[in-house]
């Protein structure tokens, strides 16, 4: 069971969201934060797998928070749960730690899928934003390095020393796509792409997918 903690200070979404997370599959609510300081003390009381995470919260907000939990304890998984659906909110959190991004007009199905991604490690970004986002980091990277593909090559170089076929494959890391995905895209064989997201975590030292997003997203690597 995926232990979620849901910290949402609207009370009527709150209660929507807390009878949909005790209906679903393997997902267990453990408990209801109403604002960001109740939410972080929370996570260091009930130590969940997953934090359902609002950014518009009284006290401290939801990136804040997100930011303080990280930092006591990093294993825990921060899915954003919001409205906002602009480009700063969206690497403010990414920034702070979070590990996924989901709207709050999403389905029941992308909400619970987004919280399972995100405990797998599999970093989540809402379809509803993903475009609007990846086409802001392509537009940002052109005006430093002339590609074709908003794929910042000789930043994820110099940095950290990827290849381009691993720089093209971070991309599709970050638009949450699976190894066989990526071997389909790319045109490789599922156990090259394996081998090529292996080395790419490596060189960002990053233990999963999500952290690897960040980083990413955080250096404009893509």
């Amino acid at each position: 069971m995926i232990k979620t903690l849901l910290v949402e200070d609207h009370e009527l979404e709150r209660l929507g969201l807390s009878i949909m997370l005790e209906q679903a599959e393997n997902i267990e609510l453990v408990g209801q934060a109403e604002n960001g300081q109740m939410g972080v003390d929370l996570a260091k009381s009930l130590f969940p797998d997953v934090i359902v995470m609002d950014i518009g919260l009284p006290i401290i907000d939801g990136i804040e928070a997100t930011r303080q939990i990280k930092a006591f304890n990093p294993e825990c998984k921060i899915l954003i749960f919001t409205s906002r659906d602009g480009d700063e909110d969206v690497f403010e959190a990414f920034k702070s730690g979070a590990d996924g991004y989901v709207m709050k007009d999403a389905s029941k199905e992308q909400i619970c899928t987004a919280i399972r991604s995100v405990s797998e490690g599999v970093a989540w970004l809402d379809p509803a934003i993903a475009k609007i986002v990846l086409s802001s980091l392509q537009n940002n990277t052109k005006k430093q390095t002339p590609t074709t593909t908003g794929i910042n090559y000789k930043a994820g170089k110099e940095l950290y020393g990827l290849t381009e076929r691993e720089m093209e494959v971070l991309a599709l890391i970050v638009e949450g796509m699976t190894n066989s995905q990526i071997a389909e895209e790319l045109t490789i064989s599922p156990y090259t792409a394996k081998a090529h997201v292996h080395s790419v975590l490596q060189k960002l030292s990053a233990e999963t997918r999500a952290k690897a997003t960040n980083t990413a997203l955080t250096e404009g690597l893509v």
